[in-house]
């Protein structure tokens, strides 16, 4: 594999609000269409081998508005699952748990539909995304969510899950992960494309 364009999908009214959104599936807000839109530029002269995408409504209609076509939907870049955690913001679930900190504490078992995750789970998902789009020649573009994303980049480069805390991922941006003499290497982060 030549590069890995990674692409976190546009906002949506819980991303807006900063509200962990796991597994509930919502739908880009304008702003996030708009996001969208406005990767299709920095797209359009690239040819994709493969092209993944989260089961997300999000995340598909993003890779749809960024242009890209030929897409495989692929359930291991669902977002983290965020337990009882879905849908509660840091500073809300700091109130009962002063101090908590996703990469550190986890979450909390949720319901049926959001069981929650550890963060080796996670890991393990962006693992088998990794081994897949490593036997690819050419280049692979990724649609997903900010914490998985980041959990990813920290495998990619070698590091434990928990070092994904050091890469901050906005809506609606495009990164790259490559190699340099060899070495598995970041080589663009949370780049802004302008509406």
């Amino acid at each position: 594999m030549d590069e890995l364009i990674l692409l976190r999908h546009g906002e949506t009214e819980w991303s807006r609000d900063r509200r962990h959104t796991g597994r509930t599936d919502l739908p880009l807000t304008p702003k996030g269409e708009d996001q969208a839109r406005a990767l299709a530029p920095a797209l359009k002269d690239r040819t994709f081998s493969l092209v993944l995408v989260s089961p997300a409504e999000r995340a598909r209609y993003t890779a749809e508005l960024a242009g890209l076509t030929g897409v495989a939907t692929d359930p291991d870049l669902w977002e983290w699952d965020y337990g009882g955690y879905e849908g509660i913001t840091t500073a809300d679930i700091r109130v009962e748990r002063p101090g908590w900190y996703l990469w550190r504490d986890g979450v909390i078992p949720g319901d049926a539909e959001h069981p929650g995750e550890t963060i080796e789970q996670v890991a393990e998902r962006a693992d088998r995304v990794i081994a897949r789009v490593r036997g690819v020649e050419g280049t692979v573009a990724l649609v997903a969510h900010g914490h998985f994303l980041r959990v990813l980049t920290a495998r990619w480069l070698e590091l434990p899950p928990r070092e994904g805390r050091h890469f901050v991922l906005d809506t609606g941006t495009i990164s790259a992960l490559g190699y340099e003499h060899g070495e598995p290497a970041l080589t663009r982060w949370n780049a802004q494309v302008t509406p």
